[in-house]
């Protein structure tokens, strides 16, 4: 029978004495060289353990000053006025987001529907990953009808935020009017954005806001990284 490479063992023991809590947000990890000592490897055994928990986010190197423990998941709440911003700020943490791209194009067979287009109808496409605290956790891609707001795609090239973008083109509000939770895992490209390991969980919703009239104005698939994140659906 295969054996379980001995890095992984360390990795899965840190791992488990973090979510116990015996090492919490913001502590330095002992040395390599005490966690060679302890589990009776060399350092490049214990360096190896080290990487795997800082590539799946739940370590971070500072160089010349050590392995540190991330931040617990964030609790985001998925409820009828969903932001971002504003559900990481209420959990203490700093929200940003980082934009992959934004794009113009014909919609496809399930936007077509969500939004109620026509197909070929014309779509502004937005991708970027959410971060808290300066780690991405999650990867999203916004989708808005052109029609209803024509100049999206030049204002989410001077801001990042959907709301405060909606709002610039005449959106004062919008509502979630219905959100899909499953369950997947990361794909090589995901895995990179968000620092994690192919094949890892993530939690995908697909969700669709309304403007105040009623009119779909987006639909938004997110994929959170499944360790990072805790979801609260709300009924408000």
């Amino acid at each position: 029978m295969a054996r379980t490479p001995i890095w992984k063992t360390i990795a899965a023991t840190l791992e488990g004495e973090i979510a116990a809590g015996h090492y919490r947000a913001g502590d330095k990890l002992p040395t390599e060289a005490a966690l060679a000592g302890r589990f009776g490897v060399n350092r490049h055994t214990v360096r190896r353990a080290l990487a795997d928990l800082g590539e799946r986010g739940i370590t971070r190197s500072r160089r010349g000053a050590g392995v540190f423990v991330e931040a617990a998941p964030t609790e985001y709440p998925i409820g009828r006025r969903v932001r971002f911003h504003r559900a990481i700020e209420a959990t203490g943490k700093l929200p940003t987001k980082q934009v992959l791209h934004v794009d113009t194009r014909a919609c496809d067979a399930d936007e077509a529907g969500a939004l109620h287009l026509t197909a070929g109808d014309r779509v502004v496409v937005y991708e970027g990953l959410s971060l808290s605290e300066g780690t991405p956790i999650a990867h999203f891609i916004s989708v808005f009808p052109e029609a209803r707001v024509p100049n999206m795609a030049a204002t989410l090239g001077e801001v990042t935020s959907v709301t405060e973008a909606l709002r610039r083109n005449g959106i004062s509000d919008y509502t979630r009017s219905e959100t899909r939770l499953t369950a997947t895992r990361a794909n090589a490209t995901q895995a990179l954005h968000l620092r994690l390991r192919e094949g890892d969980p993530l939690l995908k919703t697909v969700g669709l806001n309304l403007c105040p009239e009623g009119r779909p104005i987006e639909r938004g698939l997110t994929w959170f990284a499944g360790d990072r994140v805790t979801l609260t659906v709300r009924s408000d």
